[in-house]
């Protein structure tokens, strides 16, 4: 058989590969109507799990590589997840034509919370100084006014924190939230907007804005003192797979220090330190391991985004210090037992390193 024959029979494969998941999708719609009509949750853990495995069982039959077969259904769940997780949010929107304004609207997280609420059926506006003014888009959101059901403030934190203490002067009278990455600038505004009797509460997606399935992602949730306004927000996302996580306002930007502090100036650190090698990155892929490509992938993700939010996130922390210097310290502890040879020290720290992982199950 000719090359040209055997690429017309592997065309013709593709087809029917393509064909074989577009009749696969037409039934998990079929399965995701039947899970609204009856209640039943939209995620069934047992029952990927038996996919995968049954996927893995045939693979190795019929002389096929496992991983591959099973990293091809994984794609295929998660796609068909992201389909039945839209349509129930679609389905169970709690819109019904109320009114929902993001401030900070134009921004990448203020745009995934304007699709959001447009999705559940909000009339939703867009206030953002970025944006002319015309059909619900306003550059500034005093001229929008604050008779909303929701507002929410997606500003950077210097600004969300000025933001917050006027709406708090105007008192409006829906749900009022935040969804700063730290709290701390914005706490004197919060409680402004609590004690002028509003209902208000304070969110941190851990999520980015290109998040497309909310299952297996978490969003934190700080009660400001109004466990209603709390709730209520809570119930925005209920029809989600979302992971919600309750956490004290005063542990938020502590624990953050660390989560988004910490991990970000490591990565900073890695890429600037590869920059400034006098290296040339075609040379270093040539010589790529395992480790180094995944460290990259996750520093490449870091260096895209935005560097005056990670520069927010870094010095308005009063909590961010602390993980800076430990990075600090931990570097100078490697490099002593490098150039010291205490092989036993160095085994040591990635011991204690595997303890300490090993408890996150």
């Amino acid at each position: 058989m000719s090359l040209d024959e055997l690429r017309i029979n592997l065309s013709s494969v593709d087809r029917r590969l393509v064909e074989m998941i577009a009749e696969r999708q037409r039934i998990v719609a079929e399965i995701g109507k039947y899970k609204l009509s009856t209640g039943a949750s939209t995620r069934d853990y047992a029952r990927e799990k038996d996919v995968l495995e049954m996927g893995r069982k045939q693979a190795g039959e019929m002389g096929v590589d496992p991983d591959l077969v099973e990293k091809l259904l994984e794609m295929l769940i998660r796609t068909s997840l992201e389909s039945q997780e839209r349509d129930r949010v679609v389905a169970e929107g709690k819109g019904d034509g109320r009114r929902a304004m993001v401030i900070g609207g134009a921004g990448k997280m203020g745009r995934w919370f304007v699709d959001f609420f447009s999705s559940q059926g909000y009339s939703t506006t867009i206030a953002d100084p970025t944006i002319e003014n015309g059909p619900a888009a306003f550059s500034s959101w005093t001229e929008a006014g604050v008779d909303f059901d929701v507002i929410v403030v997606a500003a950077p934190l210097a600004v969300s924190g000025r933001i917050l203490a006027q709406l708090a002067v105007l008192k409006p009278k829906g749900l009022v939230f935040d969804i700063g990455s730290l709290k701390s600038p914005l706490m004197d505004g919060l409680k402004e907007l609590q004690s002028a009797g509003c209902r208000v509460t304070s969110l941190h997606p851990m999520y980015g804005p290109d998040t497309r399935l909310l299952s297996g992602r978490h969003l934190i949730f700080c009660d400001v003192g109004d466990a209603q306004a709390t709730a209520a927000a809570k119930e925005l996302f209920a029809a989600t797979m979302v992971e919600q996580l309750d956490m004290g306002l005063e542990d938020h930007d502590r624990l953050i220090a660390y989560v988004l502090g910490l991990s970000h100036a490591l990565n900073i650190a890695f890429f600037t330190a590869l920059a400034e090698s006098g290296e040339a990155a075609p040379r270093l892929a040539q010589m790529s391991s395992t480790t180094f490509d995944s460290q990259l992938l996750v520093s490449a993700a870091v260096a895209k985004d935005n560097p005056h939010l990670y520069f927010e996130i870094q010095n308005l922390n009063k909590f961010g210090l602390g993980p800076l210097d430990a990075l600090c310290e931990a570097a100078a502890r490697i490099r002593e037992t490098v150039a010291g040879g205490d092989e036993e020290a160095f085994v040591e720290l990635m011991k204690k390193g595997r303890e300490y992982l090993a408890l996150r199950g």
